[in-house]
């Protein structure tokens, strides 16, 4: 059994990854009903969290339901991420989740995510900061490195577990690669495989099928895999990897009915968490994802991302089981 600190996670736990304007929590909500067995939230700015923003402090909303969840902080600033540390505890997480592998520029070119790993000694700095100024299970997501030059993740690794984090996500590119060319798994592996290191190492990155997902498990000796880019409009992808984990076997990929209900329900939680306007605006960028693949869609589509009107929005969704069949999914 895999444990972060004190907490059970699984024997072989798949975790959804802390992806900015996706995992909030309508999809974090969908992402556990099919089998995710760890949920992070989005990242949080820590100096949003100081300044008690709107933004920042909606996002710390958690729910019973999706336990064991971890709230993911990033800043730049170590004085400033311990006392993000600590008001997010307040919101009581299962888990406290560190931000070091951010890419984007704007948060990465002022040494906040995978800025830091620019700085190591200040990343350990940091990191043993917050993990003083809390009694949660701290855990870290980050890269290989800044750029193929700097893959220090090993030694890295090693040294934020002295400093007492729980578990470590390791996404595996570079900073500099951003999310181009592939995932190098092996060294994800090297961590793991490192003697000193007994906390659980977990990898991130390109797995988007059962297949690859026990490739990844059998061929790198990791403790789980975190789960991103391929959960986004399909949530049933955690459910299809453990049933191929168990039985060699694939699901039967979901029906248009079941993609319709699964929207349905983002759709209406999302109503219901941030409101009308934003409920309708922010599931916007889901419904590509949800229907990708279904041939001659384009015109509902264009409704469901133009509309501001609840009830068109709700009558469309009543239609497409009416006008596609399962047949007409080209994927």
């Amino acid at each position: 059994m895999v444990k972060i600190g004190d907490i059970e996670v699984g024997e072989f736990p798949l975790l959804l990854a802390p992806m900015e304007d996706v995992s909030d929590p309508p999809f974090r909500a969908l992402c556990k009903q099919h089998g995710a067995d760890v949920m992070y939230t989005e990242f949080i700015s820590s100096e949003g969290l100081i300044r008690d923003a709107a933004k920042s402090v909606q996002k710390l909303d958690i729910f019973e339901y999706e336990r064991p969840v971890g709230i993911q902080i990033f800043g730049n600033e170590i004085s400033s991420m311990r006392e993000a540390a600590a008001i997010t505890e307040e919101a009581n997480p299962d888990i406290i989740d560190i931000n070091y592998g951010c890419p984007v520029k704007n948060v990465a070119c002022k040494g906040a995510g995978a800025g830091i790993l620019q700085d190591i000694p200040k990343m350990v700095s940091m990191t043993s900061e917050i993990v003083k100024a809390v009694n949660k299970p701290v855990t870290v997501k980050t890269r290989l490195g800044w750029d193929e030059n700097t893959k220090y993740i090993v030694e890295v690794a090693e040294r934020l577990q002295d400093v007492g984090i729980k578990a470590i996500s390791i996404h595996g590119r570079t900073r500099k690669q951003m999310y181009k060319g592939e995932a190098d798994w092996s060294l994800i592996s090297a961590v793991k495989n490192n003697p000193r290191m007994h906390i659980p190492v977990f990898g991130n990155g390109d797995v988007d099928s059962p297949e690859k997902a026990l490739h990844m498990r059998n061929t790198y000796d990791v403790d789980g895999i975190m789960i991103g880019r391929a959960s986004i409009g399909y949530p049933w992808v955690f459910n299809e990897i453990k049933h191929f984990f168990e039985t060699g076997e694939k699901l039967p990929s979901p029906t248009i009915a079941e993609r319709v209900e699964a929207t349905r329900q983002h759709f209406e939680m999302a109503l219901k968490w941030k409101g009308e306007q934003l409920g309708i605006k922010e599931t916007r960028r889901h419904y590509t994802n949800y229907f990708k693949g279904i041939k001659d869609f384009k015109p509902y589509r264009m409704t469901l991302v133009t509309s501001d009107d609840v009830s068109e929005i709700r009558d469309t969704l009543d239609k497409i089981p009416l006008t596609f069949k399962d047949e007409m999914i080209l994927i």
